[in-house]
């Protein structure tokens, strides 16, 4: 089809660099941090199982006894035959765990924004977005019928501006941005999008995908870490990143907040997730609530890799953060860095023009509390040599972060 020209080219453009970027195979999962790609033992530093919890024990017992007892799915939506006990207890377990009164768990983070914000924001309503938000933000922005506005990316003065625009007109107005911005790795500066909303009597919803699990002393992400959790009205947030699985959630202290699941069609419409999906996140949960020190080891290893790529001489995002953004202003000479890293056993992520935030080529690293330091100082040590092999390294002189 027509419609498809430019991508066809521009995914043609970049399968020259001897590979598709989009489409490699893992061949066979060796542990949270390796797999077998094109025969070669490849270090994963492309994931976001940013506390490893897919091979964890115990994450995985728990799957396989609610695999027995419950079977492999549960063929039916929340509202219809696919609310099982454990369902319910993942709720309280995630609402007990932000201080809210309610939870929606959905089948997956993707839907939980698509579901949440097209459902909250009415026709008469207003959505003020992050410009740099998610795809799954702008998604639930054409799915709904409020009127979509866009600020500058992690600008207050420009959201306070938006606002202040909208005083006189009626309706809700549900601003919305990230914890951590996935890209980029970018933290949203929260306190201060919080005190703008409030002054202007707007909601605020803040996705916490990449930032749970990640920042805060127990983890509920940037809302602790910048101590503004009770004043933010929504949370939304992904188990396909810190909890190491599938799905998506959203808590609340909204009134009638059940009317959400009789009103939500991504939620009303699509089969709950497998007893053995929620078994684990259940497991995952209450081992990062028990034990909240392995942050400590994924902020250790953000150091290592981090630190290893600025000073090898990479502009790296100005924000340390388990995403770890290598700039290059080169689309082309990207795919061929990102090639050259999984010939020599390293698996990163590539991403390019005109998805990126301010059109720029990345190599998306990410970075796990299972990686060894060992493996981190390899990655960095593989990355320094294809930077100077493709002459992107003009010096081993530390870069400046980007802004």
């Amino acid at each position: 089809m027509d419609r498809f020209k430019a991508q066809r080219e521009l995914h043609a453009a970049v399968k020259t660099c001897g590979a598709d970027p989009f489409g490699v195979k893992m061949d066979k999962i060796v542990s949270s941090t390796e797999a077998m790609i094109e025969g070669r033992r490849t270090i994963l530093c492309g994931s976001n199982n940013y506390l490893g919890f897919t091979f964890d024990a115990d994450c995985i017992e728990a799957a396989k006894k609610a695999l027995e007892t419950s079977g492999t799915g549960t063929t039916g939506s929340r509202i219809a035959n696919g609310s099982y006990n454990d369902h319910k207890a993942l709720e309280a377990d995630l609402a007990d765990f932000y201080g809210k009164k309610h939870c929606m768990v959905f089948t997956t983070g993707y839907q939980a924004n698509l579901g949440a914000i097209s459902t909250l924001a009415g026709p008469d309503d207003f959505l003020i977005i992050d410009a740099d938000s998610h795809a799954s933000i702008y998604d639930a922005c054409k799915l709904g019928s409020a009127t979509v506005i866009r600020f500058k990316h992690n600008d207050p003065t420009d959201l306070d501006k938006r606002l202040a625009r909208l005083a006189d007109q009626p309706g809700n107005k549900i601003v919305v941005v990230e914890g951590i911005y996935s890209m980029l790795g970018d933290h949203a500066p929260l306190k201060e999008f919080v005190a703008v909303t409030k002054k202007h009597n707007a909601y605020i919803l803040v996705d916490e995908a990449h930032s749970m699990g990640v920042l805060g002393k127990t983890g509920q992400g940037l809302v602790e870490h910048d101590d503004v959790l009770e004043e933010v009205d929504f949370i939304t947030g992904t188990f396909s990143k810190s909890m190491g699985a599938v799905g998506g959630f959203l808590v609340s202290n909204m009134d009638d907040f059940d009317v959400l699941r009789v009103a939500c069609r991504p939620y009303m419409f699509t089969a709950s997730l497998p007893p053995a999906t929620i078994a684990s996140v259940r497991t995952s949960l209450a081992k990062l609530r028990a034990n909240p020190g392995l942050m400590e080891k994924l902020w250790q290893n953000v150091d290592t890799l981090y630190h290893g790529a600025q000073n090898a001489g990479f502009t790296v995002g100005k924000q340390k953060g388990p995403v770890v953004a290598i700039h290059l202003t080169d689309p082309a000479l990207a795919a061929r860095a990102w090639r050259a890293l999984l010939l020599n056993g390293v698996y990163v992520n590539l991403a390019l023009p005109p998805a990126t935030p301010s059109g720029t080529a990345l190599l998306r690293c990410s970075v796990s509390a299972a990686h060894s330091t060992e493996q981190l100082e390899r990655v960095v040590s593989i990355l320094a040599n294809v930077g100077r092999d493709l002459g992107l390294l003009k010096s081993p002189a530390h870069a400046v972060a980007a802004e």
